[in-house]
Order: C-alpha cells, then sequence, then structure tokens
C-alpha cells in the first residue's frame, strides 16, 4: 500500500532556529494518529508542512502523492482541496452563519448550488448540528463551534484530515465528545486523521499510534500512551 504521507529528512528552520531537525516518518491511507510534545516541539509546524502552508528547508516530503517541495499553483490548489484542517480556534467567519461557513469550500472549488446544499446537508447532519444551519458562531457553544469546524473540514471528503489542537479550548467532556466524533468520521469515511495535542487523557484511552516530538526530533512512534 502506498503511503500517504512520506517524510525523509525533513527539516524547518525559522532563522537559526531549527524547529524540525531531519524527521523521517510515513503515515499509511486510513491511519488514525496522534502527534504529541510539549509547546515548540514542532507539531503545528509540521502540520503547516503537510498542508504545504510552509516550505521544508531540507529533505523531501510528500503528501498525497505531490512533492510538496516544488508545488506549482494549480498542484498546491489541488492539494490543498483533498486536506481538511480543523484548528483550535475554529477560524470561523462571524459575520456567515453555519451553512455559509460550511460551504465555502465547496463554494472555492466551484461547485453547483444544489451539489452544495446536499453536501452541507451530510456534513452537519454527521457532527450533530442538522438543525442550526441559519445560527451564527456567536450563537453557539466552544463544542458547537468545533463541530461547524470539523464539518467544514470533511466537506470536500478529504483524504486527509489535520486537526491542531482541536480539544485545547474545550472543557474535558467536551473534548472527549470531539475526539469522539473524529473517531466516527475515521471509521465511517476511512480517512486519514492526524491529531496534535497535548491531551494525555484521550491519548492514552484509545491506544492508537503516537508519533511524539521533542526539540524538533521524533522521539516515540509506536501504539500506546501519551508520552
Amino acid at each position: 500500500m502506498e503511503n500517504l504521507v512520506s517524510a525523509q529528512g525533513v527539516v524547518k528552520k525559522f532563522g537559526s532556529n531549527v524547529v524540525l531537525d531531519s524527521i523521517t516518518f510515513e503515515i499509511k491511507p486510513g491511519e488514525f494518529l496522534f502527534l504529541t510534545g510539549p509547546s515548540g516541539s514542532g507539531k503545528t509546524t509540521l502540520l503547516r508542512l503537510l498542508v504545504r502552508d510552509l516550505v521544508l528547508d531540507a529533505g523531501e516530503l510528500k503528501v498525497i502523492g505531490f512533492d510538496t517541495g516544488g508545488l506549482k499553483e494549480n498542484q498546491m490548489v489541488n492539494l490543498r482541496r483533498q486536506v481538511g484542517v480543523v484548528f483550535q480556534d475554529f477560524k470561523l467567519l462571524n459575520d456567515r452563519n453555519i451553512f455559509e461557513n460550511v460551504a465555502l469550500p465547496l463554494e472555492i472549488a466551484g461547485m453547483k448550488p444544489e451539489g452544495i446544499k446536499k453536501m452541507v446537508g451530510e456534513a452537519l447532519d454527521m457532527v450533530g448540528l442538522s438543525t442550526k444551519p441559519l445560527a451564527f458562531p456567536a450563537q453557539l457553544s466552544g463544542g458547537e463551534l468545533q463541530r461547524v469546524g470539523l464539518a467544514r473540514a470533511i466537506i470536500s471528503r478529504p483524504r486527509l484530515i489535520l486537526a491542531d489542537e482541536p480539544t485545547g479550548n474545550l472543557d474535558p467532556l467536551t473534548a472527549k465528545a470531539i475526539i469522539k466524533l473524529l473517531v466516527d468520521i475515521h471509521k465511517n469515511m476511512q480517512t486519514t486523521i492526524v491529531v496534535a495535542t497535548h491531551n494525555a487523557e484521550i491519548v492514552d484511552t484509545l491506544q492508537l499510534r503516537v508519533l511524539s516530538l521533542k526539540e524538533g526530533k521524533i522521539i516515540k512512534d509506536k501504539k500506546g500512551k501519551y508520552e
């Protein structure tokens, strides 16, 4: 089975600061894994490299068949359409309702209105928000806002979902509900999911693959508990 992600000796620097130091790993299609490590260990930088929001300084990083080191503009657009991103701070547009926020990736892709309506309805149903398409972000709880973020991330049926501290701003009970939702999405869509997190309890409970970073290096890559 061909790897969905292949990183070989990836280096990323900001000035003289080496944030990722020659890291090598692979992710197979359909995996669910946690990316862990202390603040400043390189987790968010790695996620940004995967979606080509940053460019590596050395090594090779292939994502969904694209060599991210030398992407042309049209290739970058194609890659990003196949990657859904979930943010800790939601990144929703406050002047648009929930339907409009979730529909945005499809509108950008040029889909017709009838297709958008059907797919947004399915996505909102999947995250348990089918009754609130006309609500605005200010009317929702933190957990509901993250569900909107999840719906937007899955709306294009991506091959890869990247979640950057998706439970960081949520209370423990709501955090567990969001992770359960991600697990359900993984099961139903058979998509690959990478979750960057500090939440040791959730990692320990699920006992999935853990890729742990420290000072820019991978110090653990196996199934098990948070480290």
